[in-house]
């Protein structure tokens, strides 16, 4: 018994001094980190919307952390692609993903069979930004207003082309919504690279399209295309003169925001880390200036905590999960009435 009890001591110890190994060494990676470069994965193409917003925080974090940031653009399949590669990168504070609203909350209601958990497979680092689409049209298209493009199409259905980003996408559910709510047919053209998108309306090849405003600013203000309408319920900074969707769509709000996330089991010390230093790049001037021109919403007090951000997902999932009807003429809550009419 007593030869018993010494072993099962003895292994006690070392249980002990194997977690304390442990806990040690992931202090000491912690307060070393970051040695070399991390990875952004960015789960749309390059010049998107999410693709522009993290190269401008990454150049930024470059100065913070010492270390580059490398956009990794994964694009495909509803950002499930490079959701799926984030979820199993190595959780050593090297690889993260730059989220999107759609990879978060409305791919665990729209994609069956999804190969990775929102809030399982990750830790929340920061709420990042809101962004706002635009809906836009070609310059020559006799429609002025988003009404007069809504009438355009319903005397004619599915005459009127509209370019978006793909179905389950933020663009591609936006402009099904216009469809469900006013009683057009536009016939939509997926683009998974958007910016290919926008070169197709500026030459005519497609009548409309709803992008981000990051990726259509420049054509806008230079008249190449039209802006009838963000895609909100709110007026921008950005184009403070432009009318809301929900001025002819009451209640109409189909914006986007991005989140960084980390895999799970990445050390908290590195998450805080991060999160810190997300705080100072979009709290520096440079960012702050251009981050509204380009449609995107930060807040003033910076990105706020880990914890609030893993309270805002949850928040958000919850929401939809409860949605069983059409409460409100917003992107999450159309697309779980879609998928629960399916």
């Amino acid at each position: 018994m007593l030869f018993e009890r010494m072993i099962m001591r003895t292994g006690k110890i070392a249980a002990a001094m194997a977690a304390f190994i442990v806990i040690g060494s992931t202090q000491a990676q912690a307060q070393t980190w970051p040695q070399k470069p991390m990875t952004f994965i960015v789960s749309s193409g390059g010049g998107s919307s999410p693709d522009i917003m993290a190269r401008l925080v990454s150049a930024r974090l470059e100065k913070i952390l010492g270390q580059a940031v490398v956009i990794n653009n994964m694009p495909g399949a509803g950002n499930v692609i490079g959701a799926r590669a984030a979820a199993r990168a190595a959780p050593d504070g090297y690889t993260y993903f730059f989220a999107t609203s759609a990879s978060l909350a409305n791919n665990p209601f729209m994609v069956k069979n999804l190969p990775y958990d929102p809030v399982k497979d990750f830790a929340p680092i920061a709420l990042i930004t809101r962004s706002n689409q635009l809906i836009v049209v070609r310059k020559d298209l006799p429609a002025r207003t988003f009404a007069e493009l809504i009438a355009l199409d319903k005397k004619e259905p599915g005459k009127v082309s509209i370019a978006v980003d793909g179905p389950r996408n933020l663009a591609g559910i936006t402009a099904a919504a216009i469809d469900f709510y006013t009683g057009t047919r536009f016939t939509m053209v997926p683009y998974p690279n958007p910016p290919v998108g926008v070169q197709d309306v500026l030459a005519s090849r497609t009548d409309a399209g709803v992008f981000s405003i990051s990726i259509v600013e420049a054509q806008v203000r230079d008249g190449g295309l039209r802006a009838l309408a963000v895609a909100a319920n709110k007026r921008i900074s950005a184009f403070p003169d432009l009318p809301t969707a929900a001025e002819t769509i009451p209640g109409f709000d189909f914006g986007g925001w991005f989140m960084l996330m980390a895999p799970t089991g990445t050390p908290p010390e590195i998450v805080k880390r991060m999160n810190a230093a997300l705080d100072e790049a979009v709290k520096d001037a440079s960012i702050r200036d251009m981050a509204p021109k380009l449609g995107f919403e930060i807040d003033p007090k910076g990105v706020g905590s880990p914890e609030d951000a893993a309270a805002f997902l949850q928040a958000q999932l919850r929401s939809e999960e409860h949605t069983s009807e059409l409460q409100s003429h917003s992107f999450i809550s159309y697309a779980v009435f879609c998928l629960k009419k399916k």
